[in-house]
């Protein structure tokens, strides 16, 4: 395993770090192996959040007797100071630890940023955590170039995670000035929310580039964890076969598709927005009309029964015409 220093904080984490979404899949109990096998590879960057439901309460649980052993991270979306030091007592009593190393300011929009600095905002409730011992170092996670470039601005910063990936490179400048001001860069979206399907290339993609601190795909199985340890460690350079394949991946998503966040959720008519968008994907791009046709058509809401009311755009951190994208859908297996 690579390690690398996170930046102004010093520490030394693993080139792949353990991303914490996907764990509010399985049972708390099936956690524990997984943090073992993080442990005896050598992989011991974990990244959650408060907002991830179960996450860090299944990872608390893991981790008892270990916790030492790897460097915590969490976030929060709050924007004021009380609800920041809540939410920062809350992370410590899920996660079970004395303190977190990196706490983070999670996908703030660029008014949300200034609110975040205000008086009374969230970042004080940071630093007098921080002075407290409750929390180590400080990042921001952000979504958009303008987020992330103002984010460089404030040297109360340390880390900040973004997006990037091999269909996403729109903050490669903005990381290559990480790198000059000793700013970490945490890679999220890996895989573009599951858009890309060839797992070996992407990450393989992310890791040859040396601005990248650490790379965290989500990970709820020992299979994903065996298989993404095995493209991070795979220092090869590309291939041209490879870089002509990444750029026949590039035309055909081009830049407008769903990540599966699902910050777009609650829909207002009920509809599982990601899941028109998967299943759209299949029967485009994969030649599975059959099998998509007859799980689009189970779902209890499919896109026709949009009414159009454009909530899910107002949340969608990538600002994705959603609307226009559902009336495409609304034509599936016709």
């Amino acid at each position: 395993m690579e390690y690398r220093i996170l930046g102004k904080t010093g520490l030394r984490i693993s080139r792949l770090g353990f991303g914490g979404i996907p764990i509010q899949r399985i049972e708390e109990a099936d956690t524990k192996p997984l943090m073992q096998q993080l442990l005896d590879n050598g992989i011991n960057f974990i990244d959650t959040a408060r907002g991830y439901t179960v996450s860090e309460a299944y990872l608390g649980s893991a981790l008892e007797g270990i916790r030492e052993q790897f460097v915590l991270a969490t976030k929060s979306m709050s924007r004021d100071k009380a609800s920041m030091a809540r939410d920062i007592d809350i992370s410590l009593g899920n996660l079970r630890t004395e303190y977190i190393d990196l706490y983070q300011i999670h996908n703030p929009s660029m008014q949300q940023f200034e609110q975040v600095m205000a008086p009374g905002g969230a970042l004080e409730a940071l630093m007098e955590a921080k002075q407290a011992g409750k929390i180590r170092h400080i990042g921001v996670t952000a979504h958009s170039a303008e987020v992330f470039a103002l984010a460089l601005e404030q040297p109360w910063v340390e880390t900040v995670m973004f997006p990037y990936n091999l269909v996403e490179t729109q903050g490669e400048e903005l990381m290559r000035r990480c790198t000059r001001q000793n700013v970490g860069v945490i890679c999220m979206k890996p895989l573009a929310g599951g858009a890309l399907e060839d797992v070996p290339l992407a990450l393989r993609f992310i890791a040859n580039n040396p601005d990248v601190t650490v790379i965290i795909p989500g990970m709820a199985t020992q299979e994903e964890i065996r298989q993404n340890l095995s493209a991070v460690c795979d220092d090869r350079p590309l291939t041209p076969q490879e870089l002509a394949e990444i750029q026949r991946i590039r035309k055909e998503l081009g830049t407008t598709f769903c990540r599966r966040c699902n910050y777009c959720a609650p829909c207002t008519a009920g509809i599982n927005i990601p899941s028109m968008f998967i299943l759209n994907g299949y029967l485009t791009r994969y030649d599975l009309g059959d099998w998509a046709k007859s799980r689009y058509f189970a779902q209890e809401h499919t896109a026709s029964a949009c009414i159009e009311c454009g909530v899910c755009e107002t949340r969608c951190p990538y600002q994705l015409p959603i609307r226009k994208m559902l009336k495409d859908v609304k034509g599936f297996g016709a």
